[in-house]
């Protein structure tokens, strides 16, 4: 049996690729995906208008969806309401803002919100994981069926990415990274940075992968528009960036990945 996720992130409605987005959900619906996963950033600014473009795309978007919000997806522009209700835009418009989840299927997804609306940092963009969480998301991991495939999903890398455009900064993040790897979560899926990547974590048994996702916005930070479809059979994880040329999508890079024996 194999399973497929389609994992789009950092669209930025308002701001996005109008092609690149159109053609994205195509794509997926063409494509026979168990689940949809978008990891965060689905607005620009957090505009009301933005979060309408979002609901009416992610409507038009066939099966089953997951999607956990991004810092965009505070309001930048209404302070106090960044600052008290940082969320209350993105769960009116598309869903529970502070955790998700999907089980069946041979699979286990749970969505994890990073964002902030404010910090006791300048820059409030950045991540942050609490213990609650990282708890609350293992203890669930740990109730799914012990062969069932296991996402954790987060708008923010939580380790940084090597080489990387930008920083997530996320704090708890490595704490969090190796709690999950103990959890036995089999990947960990972003985006933030607009650029795909995969690379094991360092504790464990080093099969716990975190998986970047890049943009389909106009925000490129050297690397065309585009999002990951990810495959799981037997033992084998493929992930595939597929990247937007202009008229179709095209494999940008691919991996490759062990999974962990059941």
């Amino acid at each position: 049996m194999t399973i497929r996720f389609a994992h789009l992130s950092d669209i930025h409605f308002g701001g996005e690729n109008q092609a690149a987005v159109a053609a994205a959900a195509d794509h997926v619906n063409s494509g026979q995906f168990d689940l949809v996963i978008v990891s965060g950033d689905l607005t620009r600014y957090g505009e009301k208008v933005e979060f309408e473009a979002a609901a009416e795309w992610l409507a038009s978007v066939k099966g089953p969806k997951l999607v956990t919000p991004g810092n965009h997806d505070a309001p930048y522009i209404a302070v106090a309401e960044r600052i008290f209700t940082p969320f209350n835009r993105f769960e009116r418009a598309i869903g529970p803002a502070r955790a998700q989840s999907h089980l069946g299927g041979g699979f286990a997804v749970r969505g994890v919100n990073t964002a902030r609306g404010a910090q006791p940092r300048l820059n409030w963009s950045k991540g942050q994981i609490g213990p609650r969480q990282v708890r609350e998301a293992a203890d669930w991991f740990s109730e799914a069926p012990p062969e069932c495939f296991r996402i954790l999903v987060c708008h923010h890398p939580l380790m940084e990415m090597i080489g990387g455009p930008m920083t997530a900064r996320v704090w708890g993040g490595a704490a969090a990274a190796r709690a999950f790897a103990e959890a036995r979560v089999d990947l960990v899926l972003s985006g933030h940075i607009h650029a795909p990547f995969t690379w094991p974590y360092p504790f464990g048994d080093g099969k716990t992968y975190a998986v970047g996702a890049g943009t389909l916005s106009v925000r490129e930070r050297g690397v065309p528009p585009g999002f990951n479809v990810v495959e799981i059979e037997g033992a084998a994880i493929r992930v595939a960036a597929l990247a937007w040329g202009g008229s179709h999508y095209e494999p940008y890079r691919t991996w490759s990945l062990d999974r962990r024996p059941v």
